[in-house]
Order: structure tokens, then C-alpha cells, then sequence
């Protein structure tokens, strides 16, 4: 059993032991499949593209930067070559192009060094990432998440995790980042696997607007 495994079978445990609503879901999923990108640029690529959109409209333009690119991997390079009329030919709209394009220089440029964040702490690697633009809290969250697996990230402004956290506390309106943070607590430390719980429970992949 790899480190991630371990950490998820860890956070099942206190989870059922902490939140009926967690119990009641682990015992509806099973266990909790989240997987994660080592490659923090694709991740990161992942994120910006999913703003604002859906997530079939996301994996379609995804799809297209792939075949664009082919043979070649999506990378710093690959994208910067790109330039900005490639990316908007594949679906960017100009600001997203431009948050790519801004992306890719900073990591081709030595800027900025995605496999280093590995060893600053969750706040440092959010303070790091939003000096970028187009990367805001809930973007560098996804990559703690989904790229750096760390275990207690609550995404509070992600809708999914606020429809679920709506739904089980039979709230009339969407928590605020307040509410919902004081909602996540009995989750802590394993806020990470919470909230994969709660995008299953509302069939809903990570989503929220640009922040």
C-alpha cells in the first residue's frame, strides 16, 4: 500500500467516526478512489481550462489541445508553442489563452518550479500559485488535491462540496465560506477525502468559478 492509499484509508476511518453524512456516503461508495497527477503542469493546465465551463466542455477543448500538440506531451514548451491563436483555435477564450500562455513562461523560464512545492506547506503552496494570474485559491486547492495528494485541503468555495454540504445540513441556500468551513470541521485532517466524498454524492466533478 502506497503513501495515498494509506492517507485514504486513514481519513475513511476517522471520517465514519466523526460525520454520520461520511459514514452514511463510505458506506454508499466504498472506498475512496481519488487518483492524482504527478505532472503539476498538466494539472495545472486541467484547472485553468475547467473554469467557468463545464466538464465536458473542458475535456473537449483538453482534447483538442492534445491533438494539436501530438505527438508531442502536453507541456510548458508545448504549450508556449502553442502561442496565443493556437490555444484560442482549440476553444481558449483570450483570457484563458493568456493564463496558459503566462503559465508556461513562468515554468519553461525556471520561474517557477512545480516539483519544489512539494516541500512548502498547503498555505505557502496556495501564496505561491495565486501570484500567477488565472490562478486563484480554488485552482491551487485542485492542485494540493489532485497533484500534491495532500490530506486535509476543504475547498470551500467549490460548488460540489457546498451543494453537498447544503444537502446534508438541509440548508435553504448554498453555505458561505464561512458556514461552510465551520461545517467542514469535524472532516479535519482529512478534509481531502470529505470532499471527494461530496462530489460523489452530488455526481459532480470539481467546479467553481474563476477566483
Amino acid at each position: 500500500m502506497n503513501s495515498l492509499e494509506e492517507m485514504l484509508r486513514r481519513g475513511e476511518s476517522h471520517l465514519e467516526a466523526a460525520c454520520p453524512h461520511m459514514r452514511r456516503l463510505i458506506s454508499s461508495f466504498g472506498p475512496c478512489g481519488l487518483q492524482t497527477q504527478p505532472d503539476g503542469f498538466q494539472m495545472l493546465v486541467r484547472s485553468i481550462t475547467s473554469q467557468q465551463i463545464s466538464g465536458p466542455a473542458s475535456r473537449a477543448i483538453r482534447r483538442r489541445l492534445q491533438a494539436r500538440i501530438a505527438p508531442d506531451a502536453l507541456s510548458a514548451e508545448t504549450v508556449r508553442a502553442c502561442g496565443e491563436e493556437g490555444l484560442r483555435s482549440v476553444g481558449y477564450s483570450q483570457r484563458k489563452a493568456s493564463y496558459l500562455l503566462g503559465l508556461a513562461s513562468e515554468v519553461s523560464g525556471g520561474g517557477l518550479d512545480l516539483n519544489a512545492l512539494d516541500g512548502l506547506s498547503d498555505e505557502d503552496v496556495v501564496r505561491r500559485l495565486t501570484e500567477l494570474r488565472g490562478i486563484g485559491v480554488w485552482t491551487a486547492q485542485m492542485f494540493l488535491i489532485f497533484s500534491l495528494g495532500r490530506p486535509d485541503v476543504f475547498p470551500y468555495g467549490d460548488l460540489g462540496v457546498r451543494q453537498a454540504l447544503q444537502g446534508f445540513h438541509q440548508l435553504a441556500k448554498l453555505p458561505g465560506k464561512r458556514q461552510a468551513i465551520e461545517l467542514a470541521r469535524p472532516w479535519r485532517p482529512y478534509a481531502t477525502v470529505a470532499s471527494w466524498y461530496c462530489w460523489r454524492s452530488v455526481d459532480a466533478k470539481p467546479a467553481k468559478e474563476a477566483a
